[in-house]
């Protein structure tokens, strides 16, 4: 589809028109433009990376479920401010398109295009004549910015798959006028805590237009914001969060933006200190409040290590967008694995198989979804983890979105001498020009559920340029198989690189070999990982409808409450040396919606007793009994599947004494 004509198309045929847009006066600035110090690779332009397979179906189900229709039923985007209604004027509507520009130009989906560039348009249209994008309240010194740092980065996503210039002038107004703005209403409350997110938007103008008083913007925000640099440095946030005493400091998901700050200011600071303090973020939150899918707790701020306290969803996207930029900043592919660990199970538990309805917080240990009082969150509310629309708070279910989508977009990369880079594995196509030749990289797999991945390269002529395929961390084995080159081996937590002529097709099979491993939890319990894919128990589940006839709430988007329907306390039969032969594995045919308990694509088998004195306490399961544990009752044959295929789950066992 041609996006360029629907958005030259006049005002009859839905597309407001933007001859209303008065231009901000400016005047010339011949200062020399600073020069931002290089990423490590660069993303390939929105639309350039097309999802398949099973990634494509995800794709599809999220875009026939909530976020494909919010702004037909929900309040908070059909009738928000930013698009010309009488309702919201904060965050919410653009979230939204923060996540549906990229579903609809990854899909290309037509419908969904049509809508976001209506809305795109009508935002652009009215903006204000002093550049004010969105809402405008009378008493603009205490209006917190922070949602102005969200529509640019919306923008400047449409931006880059449509090319149209208007929405490029609209983001400099914009930024011009928070320029301005904020020389006497400095950054405070969200935009403090969230300063460097505007640097998204703010560093791809300047790379666009040159012009020099973005990086004096980009200055100016640093200055005014939260220094989450010299926090780390002397983090004191080493106990989960008291009961009820929410903070800016340890809210989860400004922890999990955070992990770039220092990075993306490094761009402009040049400071090794800066550039590396995402790895003592991350290596501090994994152990004092991590998790075994790869995020930390938070519920909503940071609460631990125990396998019942909950994680925010809104954090859960907002790590994987951070992982995505951090990789195109640092080239690291640790990042990567961390990434698809994210991506493949934290991120598709926390919602209901068909996306019509999501969590506010997530458990590793999740045996029910119910509203209760005395649950062990640190501030959220009784109905935190049930599944509905807007469960606890709406910030998710405007957030949502982004999650699948940008994973997606960030799927391959250029590398600065030419060359192109797969950087995180799923099913997808990527085109990029080289040297003038169109090449196109094709990914056929059902990895994570499976080993193999076939990789295509297809150029237009003969063409030399390196690609890079990653060998995770985790893998020990790896082999690489070329035409007319023999089996290689290659070792983990690298990039490997073939240079070459490439010229018609090239094929190039790739396996990652999956052994299981145990990781050790709270309590000296086990978490089962195998590959990037966590393993927890299947357990029955009776979903029960709640909230009915309160508006919003009709189906398919209504409010429900989980139970368990069989038993979940058990203790594992395993151990970390003989984990191999303690888990028996069989794979099932890829269906239509792989991340649900019955079309799980990989199950294991293991051997377990239960553990009757382990008990739910207000809806959630008790500490797990310390191990070793004994245990009398019957050695019983138990299911695992996929983390990310589960709605109820056990993810970290006791282990029994052997």
């Amino acid at each position: 589809m041609d996006y360029r004509i629907l958005i030259a198309m006049p005002v009859s045929l839905g597309v407001i028109a933007l001859s209303t847009i008065v231009p901000a006066e400016e005047a010339p600035d011949e200062r020399p433009a600073q020069t931002l110090k290089a990423r490590a690779m660069e993303p390939l332009p929105l639309g350039a990376v097309r999802p398949a397979g099973w990634l494509e179906q995800q794709l599809r189900i999220q875009a026939d479920g909530l976020s494909g229709h919010l702004d037909e039923f929900w309040p908070d985007v059909q009738n928000s401010q930013w698009f010309g209604g009488d309702g919201d004027d904060w965050e919410r509507a653009p979230y939204w398109l923060d996540g549906v520009i990229p579903l609809a130009f990854l899909l290309d989906d037509p419908q969904l295009f049509d809508r976001v560039s209506v809305y795109v348009n009508t935002i652009i249209a009215r903006q204000h004549k002093d550049g004010w994008l969105g809402p405008k309240r009378e008493d603009l010194g205490r209006q917190d910015i922070w949602p102005h740092f969200i529509i640019l980065k919306a923008l400047a996503q449409y931006h880059e798959a449509t090319g149209d210039g208007r929405v490029l002038k609209a983001m400099e107004r914009g930024l011009r006028r928070l320029d301005r703005h904020i020389d006497t209403a400095p950054l405070f409350d969200w935009a403090k805590f969230r300063w460097f997110e505007s640097l998204i938007s703010v560093d791809r103008l300047y790379e666009k237009t040159g012009k020099p008083w973005l990086p004096e913007l980009a200055l100016k925000l640093q200055c005014q914001g939260f220094d989450w640099v010299s926090f780390f440095e002397q983090w004191p946030l080493t106990e989960p969060t008291p009961k009820g005493r929410w903070n800016y400091m340890g809210h989860v998901v400004n922890n999990a933006m955070a992990l770039k700050a220092g990075p993306l200011w490094a761009r402009h600071s040049g400071l090794e200190r800066d550039r590396r303090a995402v790895y003592e973020m991350i290596e501090k939150l994994d152990r004092y409040h991590g998790m075994p899918t790869g995020i930390f707790t938070g519920d909503e701020c940071l609460a631990g290590t125990h396998p019942s306290q909950g994680t925010e969803l809104c954090a859960v996207v907002e790590y994987m967008y951070s992982l995505e930029v951090l990789l195109s900043l640092l080239g690291d592919p640790a990042l990567s694995d961390r990434l698809e660990k994210i991506a493949f199970n934290a991120l598709p538990a926390t919602f209901s198989p068909d996306m019509w309805s999501h969590q506010y917080d997530q458990q590793a240990n999740q045996v029910e979804c119910s509203v209760k009082p005395g649950r062990l969150w640190t501030t959220n509310g009784p109905e935190a983890n049930i599944f509905g629309l807007e469960p606890n708070y709406g910030c998710c279910t405007a957030n949502l979105s982004q999650g699948w989508p940008k994973f997606a977009a960030h799927l391959w990369m250029r590398t600065p001498d030419g060359g192109l880079a797969a950087v995180v594995y799923a099913p997808s196509m990527a085109t990029c020009e080289i040297q003038g030749a169109r090449v196109e990289a094709k990914l056929e797999t059902e990895y994570p559920f499976r080993e193999s991945l076939h990789f295509e390269i297809t150029t237009s002529r003969p063409v030399r340029f390196p690609l890079r395929l990653r060998i995770p961390a985790w893998c020990s084995g790896a082999t690489v198989v070329m035409p007319g080159g023999g089996r290689r081996w290659k070792p983990a937590g690298t990039l490997f690189q073939i240079e070459r002529e490439w010229k018609n097709t090239t094929k190039i099979e790739m396996t990652l070999p999956m052994r299981p491993r145990c990781l050790r939890g709270y309590a000296d319990s086990v978490a089962i990982e195998r590959g990037p894919l966590v393993y927890a128990l299947a357990i029955g589940e009776e979903w029960r409808r709640i909230n009915e006839g309160v508006p919003g709430r009709e189906l398919p988007h209504g409010d429900w409450e989980v139970y368990p329907t069989t038993p979940w306390n058990y203790a594992l039969d395993i151990s970390e040396e003989t984990v191999a032969d303690d888990l028996i594995f069989t794979e099932q045919p890829l269906g239509k919606r792989p991340f649900s308990p019955e079309g799980a694509p990989v199950s294991a088998t293991a051997k377990g007793r239960r553990l009757p004195g382990w008990r739910l306490v207000n809806g959630s399961a008790d500490t797990p009994p310390p191990s070793p544990v004994d245990a009398t009752a019957p050695l019983e044959r138990l299911t695992l599947i996929p983390y990310g295929c589960t709605n109820l789950r056990i993810t970290e066992f006791p282990v029994l004494k052997r």
